[in-house]
């Protein structure tokens, strides 16, 4: 028996790009692949984050290497992808992580509509053309494409939430479907993950830091579980999805939202 089938979560010998590594859930990715025998290449913003300080902070992984990518630009996720085929000759597994939330979108804009723009260049329309150009790159097996939505969009609606911060969760949602339905005859698996509450600095910024200690504490207490999610927790999951099992699951959208996606009216009431 092949090693894969043997063991669906042994990645050795594949080579994996996940985009937006320094921290959250992409950094738990990141880790867990590492862990897991896999090859990977990962991303950072140039001008904004230094690679060399992201690198010490991962140690000296010979297996982990490092491709700036800013996703409001075609040409530089064109960029990124070549640079990661040429550093480790193509890639299996493409986990679109990275993104901007309602309050990190900030830092990219200076104005309320600038930021709606950039909430849907940056989170969908950059999924959408990293997408495009793996699928039309040289295919060595089965390929993985694993994109991370949110409950927020991706699943459910939760009133008072920003519309842009929404809509670009639903078209990671759709475009994940889309593309699952042109491709059930290739060798090119694609899901995509929508966590709920997640321990992540994205949250923290959005949702978090406006509250004081106590509407943090009734918040916190009232999710469900009684708990935020880990990022290590939706990497297990991603890690599954990207392993030789996951192929019957073709064109999923999974809600891994703890019962948020079933019960978005907690939300709703603690925000209100």
């Amino acid at each position: 028996m092949e090693a894969s089938l043997a063991n669906p979560l042994d990645l050795t010998n594949k080579i994996a790009l996940v985009t937006g590594g320094s921290g959250g859930i992409g950094r738990a990715v990141v880790e867990r692949f590492l862990a897991a025998g896999a090859v990977v290449a990962t991303t950072y913003v140039p001008n904004v984050e230094d690679p060399v300080k992201l690198r010490e902070s991962f140690g000296s992984s010979p297996t982990l290497s490092f491709h700036p990518l800013d996703l409001r630009s075609a040409a530089s996720i064109r960029d990124c992808l070549n640079e990661a085929v040429v550093t480790h000759k193509h890639i299996d597994i493409l986990v679109n992580n990275a993104a901007v939330g309602s309050a990190t979108v900030a830092a990219w804009s200076k104005t309320p509509d600038e930021e709606d723009t950039m909430m849907l260049l940056i989170n969908a329309d950059g999924v959408l053309k990293f997408c495009q150009m793996f699928r039309a790159l040289p295919a060595q097996g089965t390929r993985k494409i694993i994109n991370i939505s949110s409950v927020g969009g991706g699943i459910t609606i939760f009133p008072g939430f920003r519309l842009s911060d929404g809509m670009s969760k639903a078209a990671v949602a759709f475009l994940t479907r889309q593309l699952a339905a042109e491709t059930t005859h290739e060798r090119l698996d694609v899901f995509a993950v929508c966590p709920g509450a997640t321990n992540t600095s994205m949250f923290q910024a959005s949702t978090l830091d406006p509250m004081s200690l106590e509407e943090r504490a009734t918040f916190l207490k009232t999710l469900p579980k009684g708990r935020l999610i880990e990022p290590a927790e939706i990497a297990a999951t991603v890690h599954f999805l990207a392993g030789s099992a996951s192929t019957v699951l073709h064109g999923s959208v999974i809600d891994a939202s703890m019962g948020l996606g079933v019960r978005p009216g907690i939300m709703s009431e603690l925000c209100h």
